[in-house]
């Protein structure tokens, strides 16, 4: 199956493809965070592959200071489906952690921008997760609250009557705590598959993320948001970059090799490959 409206080739031929699209309309890239890691204060997990997606507080404020200053606009997911014309970026959080609150929320709003976090309702009252009361302060500050499942499954792996629990319960179970509709999904892992967009379309979602390497437009399907994932050790320059829309080709090129090798391990063996890949990097 194809994720995303680029099909894969050779590098050469996705820049050029890459290229002519953002000339056609407006792109804009969606970035992918999860928690932050705060100054004197101890991660939970620390495992490779966890720890790769978490950057520091004062990364994520010099990522968010080079936007300002470079005259980036930070949207929410629903801003930035109406795809304005000024240079934006729409920033996402992952999971629901506590740091979205305390340390990513104040940063947004020194700089004037927007963003959604996604919340894993499993997750609610956990320790290093929000609470309830503190998912209610953050949408008091503005901030839209989207979903990210119950439990944070992979949902190509997962049987039909547990999907509907991770899709359709996880969204009536949020919109009962705040009291309103919630129309944006993200998936668990960024994986999914048709059943996934089917059953998110039913529960009434407007939109599905997912972690594919491809910036969106007015032309990709809503049910098929790519996001780019924010990397703990991604450099300045790289990260300017991809706000640009540059690189991203690159990117998906490398992914839809990652792909691959995950169709054909399957899931759960695909992460035990990575875990053991990450370690032996770090050592």
């Amino acid at each position: 199956m194809t994720n995303g409206p680029y099909n894969s080739g050779r590098a050469n031929r996705g820049f050029m493809a890459e290229s002519a699209h953002f000339m056609a309309d407006t792109h804009i890239v969606f970035l992918m965070y999860h928690a932050l890691e705060l100054a004197g204060r101890k991660l939970r997990r620390t495992e490779p592959g966890y720890l790769r997606y978490v950057l520091s507080e004062q990364t994520f404020q010099s990522q968010m200071r080079w936007l300002k200053d470079a005259g980036f606009r930070g949207l929410s997911v629903s801003e930035a489906l109406r795809y304005p014309q000024e240079p934006s970026v729409c920033i996402t959080f992952d999971d629901g952690c506590e740091t979205d609150l305390i340390a990513a929320a104040p940063i947004l709003r020194e700089a004037g921008f927007n963003a959604t976090f996604y919340i894993t309702t499993g997750y609610l009252g956990t320790p290093a997760h929000l609470s309830r009361d503190q998912m209610r302060e953050l949408e008091a500050q503005g901030f839209e609250l989207g979903c990210h499942s119950k439990s944070h499954p992979y949902l190509p792996d997962i049987s039909d009557s547990e999907l509907r629990r991770e899709t359709v319960d996880a969204k009536i179970e949020l919109e009962q705590m705040l009291g309103h509709a919630v129309e944006h999904f993200s998936c668990p892992g960024g994986r999914y598959d048709e059943r996934t967009l089917e059953m998110a379309r039913r529960a009434g979602f407007r939109s599905v993320a997912n972690s594919s390497f491809y910036s969106n437009s007015a032309a990709t399907n809503p049910y098929k948001l790519g996001r780019v994932a924010m990397l703990r050790d991604m450099p300045q320059e790289e990260f300017a970059a991809l706000c640009n829309n540059r690189g991203l080709w690159k990117k998906r090129w490398q992914d839809d090799a990652r792909r691959t090798t995950r169709r054909f391990l399957g899931n759960r063996a695909y992460d035990r490959v990575r875990s053991v890949l990450l370690r032996l990097h770090e050592g």
